[in-house]
């Protein structure tokens, strides 16, 4: 399965804006003479100097014919809405940018076709014997050590995670679940549930699916899951979700965020335009989550592309190309790197089972990674199925160590890596062409970064 939306996932200025500052609603801007094209709204993400107090910014955007839904100020990124289509020009074309605006297709993943079903009879068959993933990274070994601690939290940032299914009701913690496709906070519980993806169910069983026997299990069954989620029924993740979603993982202080996707509207965002506004927010959000000891988690994307290599210099994947985020390859059941995993020297951090369906059998399918979804499980493929493997083995490493900052968890995930070297010839079907090329030596390279990613090493090494 590819990343979800692909078809073939500053100081607090007073006590009340502890970490997220909503605005109460205010005028409609075409009362002050605004410009208004159509009665439809369009939402931007907006970017200001450090240290803007709310009160400043939410004067600039209604001077600009805006309408604040949320603002940040300890990254000073606000997210708000006009119905003027000269929103841009009047706040400043290089602060303010629209994903919304900027893509009219419409992008569904290839689970998003229908309204996902409730977990209300789920087979109870034991179907551990299936999960060659987590044989792969020792995590049944590492369980007869620990199977995390509920102190452990980590954050869906996905589609939405149900948590009604069986193997995952006793780990998604309510409380600190959110829906954020307005660029705000919303705590309801048909915010952050699944609507027509069954994309963050299968991450979220990856990572904590109970160790009961039946079912599946996760890779870390004892630590706690917070359902974040960053996409819409459209399969679109625009920016104004993502940064809600690491703010709100920084504000509820969790452990590890998975984000089992790519920003809309770009593959690679650059530092140009609109494409700066983008990266320059993200890079604002993931930074100030890091600070607040949370460690992040992303896959690498399905584009078998060099990420080493952008079209510009200047140009990341978001989040998995930024600085504060662990980027994560995808390897199949041969341990070899999978034929769409994005790659590149410097930028993969570690690899893990994100499964590739086998050629020439009556069982394609069974090459990919098997987990829960709505109403059961399914086998799905991709690096969306490798990022989940990495959170679990982090989050059992944060339970082995707890107050562990994220550069030390990172460190110690790092080194305790199984060694993956290049290939010497990898050349997927045959035609005499490679398909990739490894750059890097057998300890760290483009392909696998600092290797496998090993479960029983971080419970006890």
């Amino acid at each position: 399965m590819p990343l979800l939306r692909r078809v073939k996932a500053a100081a607090v200025l007073t006590a009340v804006l502890a970490t997220t500052c909503t605005l109460p609603a205010v005028a409609d801007a075409t009362d002050a003479g605004c410009v208004s094209a159509s009665s439809a709204r369009s939402r931007y993400i907006v970017l200001f100097d450090p240290g803007t107090s709310t009160a400043e910014a939410q004067a600039e955007i209604t001077a600009a014919c805006g309408v604040t839904t949320v603002y940040y100020p300890q990254i000073a990124v606000a997210v708000a809405t006009s119905a003027d289509p000269a929103f841009t020009d009047q706040i400043g074309a290089n602060r303010a940018f629209s994903a919304q605006r900027s893509t009219a297709r419409t992008r569904k993943s290839e689970e998003t076709s229908a309204t996902v079903r409730r977990s209300t009879s789920v087979s109870s068959a034991d179907r551990s014997a299936e999960q060659w993933d987590m044989a792969m990274i020792n995590a049944d070994a590492a369980h007869k050590v620990t199977t995390g601690s509920r102190d452990v939290v980590v954050g869906v940032l996905d589609s939405g995670v149900d948590a009604t299914h069986p193997d995952l009701k006793a780990a998604v913690d309510p409380a600190l679940s959110a829906g954020c496709l307005t660029g705000r906070p919303d705590t309801t519980p048909a915010a952050w549930a699944p609507k027509n993806s069954p994309h963050g169910t299968h991450v979220a069983g990856t990572i904590a699916a109970a160790d009961d026997g039946k079912g599946i299990t996760g890779v870390a069954p004892g630590v706690r899951i917070a359902s974040v989620r960053v996409v819409d029924d459209g399969g679109r993740i625009y920016p104004e979700y993502a940064i809600c979603g690491f703010m709100w993982a920084a504000e509820k202080h969790m452990t590890i965020t998975n984000s089992s996707y790519f920003v809309d509207p770009w593959l690679f965002t650059c530092s140009k335009g609109g494409q700066r506004v983008v990266r320059e927010a993200l890079t604002r959000a993931v930074a100030y989550a890091y600070s607040q000891r949370v460690v992040n988690v992303a896959a690498a994307t399905n584009e078998n592309v060099d990420m080493a290599n952008p079209p510009d210099p200047s140009c990341r994947v978001l989040p998995a190309g930024l600085r504060d985020v662990l980027a994560v390859s995808s390897v199949g059941m041969d341990k070899l790197k999978a034929g769409y995993s994005a790659y590149g020297l410097g930028v993969i951090d570690v690899t893990a089972p994100g499964g590739e369906r086998l050629r020439d059998t009556e069982d394609p399918e069974r090459g990919c990674v098997l987990s829960t979804v709505p109403g059961g499980y399914a086998r799905y493929c991709g690096t969306s199925m490798a990022a989940p493997h990495v959170s679990g083995v982090l989050a059992l490493l944060a339970s082995t160590r707890p107050g562990a900052s994220p550069s030390t968890l990172t460190r110690l995930l790092n080194n305790q890596s199984q060694t993956v070297p290049c290939p010497a010839d990898y050349d997927l079907n045959g035609s005499g062409t490679q398909d990739a090329f490894c750059a890097g030596y057998a300890p760290y390279n483009g392909f696998y970064g600092h290797g496998l990613v090993d479960a029983l090493a971080a419970v006890t090494n």
